[in-house]
């Protein structure tokens, strides 16, 4: 038996980085696995290569329409929904405040904030009738620590550590565990372009960021969706509300 045998997850920004670690880890274990993503020639490939233990559902966070249609989705395709894995993020205007746009603000509040909220919402009603599920929402280092750039997306990922701790105290009684996850720097693409948007010397600047974390590296997407299968396992049962910081020592600062 596997650590998510008989268990359906559905993962937002699944196609690629962290969240296609996370579907393919909890295939892994076990679980049937909606991936859902603008990304839809990675998504579909990725979901191709797991053949009938994953789908993939063409949705953007932001409209509330498409992420209500895509869980209904899951649920019509596996029977069920138990897993709910908020990963879909955006890094934004790298601005100062003074120098942002409302339209800058409002973009990455609106996936990364905004994507949360709709996906809870309308996962509530399958978990439920599940008897019960984990919602795990990626957050940040920057939900814990402030730094002198990205505002938008440090607010975003604040925001969503405060969402996961009123959630978890609001649905406990349903046994809907919710919990939020936080990465220090991973190589991903996201990671990846900020890297390149620094200028000069990128395999310097991959060098200096790394060095950031007492253990000296970033980290692997694995790093991640490896505490996503413990939060979306029965092995997390006392576990709501609670922060899973994995950044390698970044935030002992």
């Amino acid at each position: 038996m596997g650590r998510l045998s008989g268990k359906v997850a559905l993962v937002t920004g699944g196609a690629l980085g962290i969240g296609a670690a996370c579907v393919t880890r909890m295939i892994e274990a076990g679980a049937n696995v909606a991936i859902v993503d603008l990304h839809d020639d990675a998504g579909q490939a990725l979901a191709a290569q797991h053949g009938g233990n994953a789908r993939y559902f063409h949705a953007d966070v932001s409209s509330e329409a498409q992420v209500a249609a895509a869980i209904a989705g899951t649920v019509e395709a596996f029977g069920r929904l138990d897993v709910l894995v908020n990963n879909a993020g955006i890094a934004g205007a790298n601005k100062p405040t003074h120098e942002l746009t409302e339209a800058e603000w409002d973009r990455v509040q609106a996936i990364n904030v905004k994507g949360v909220f709709f996906a809870t919402k309308h996962a509530i009603a399958p978990l439920r009738a599940a008897g019960g599920g984990s919602i795990i929402n990626l957050s940040s280092i920057y939900g814990l620590v402030g730094a002198a750039d990205s505002p938008p997306y440090h607010a975003s990922k604040g925001a969503v550590r405060l969402m996961s701790k009123t959630d978890a105290m609001l649905y406990a009684a349903d046994r809907i565990r919710v919990n939020s996850i936080h990465p220090g720097f991973i190589w991903t693409p996201m990671v990846e372009q900020h890297i390149a948007s620094m200028g000069g010397d990128p395999v310097q600047h991959r060098h200096e960021v790394g060095a950031l974390h007492p253990l000296g590296h970033m980290g692997d997407a694995d790093d991640i969706a490896w505490g996503v299968v413990y939060l979306a396992s029965d092995e997390s049962k006392f576990v709501t509300g609670s922060e899973l910081v994995i950044d390698g020592g970044y935030t002992c600062h």
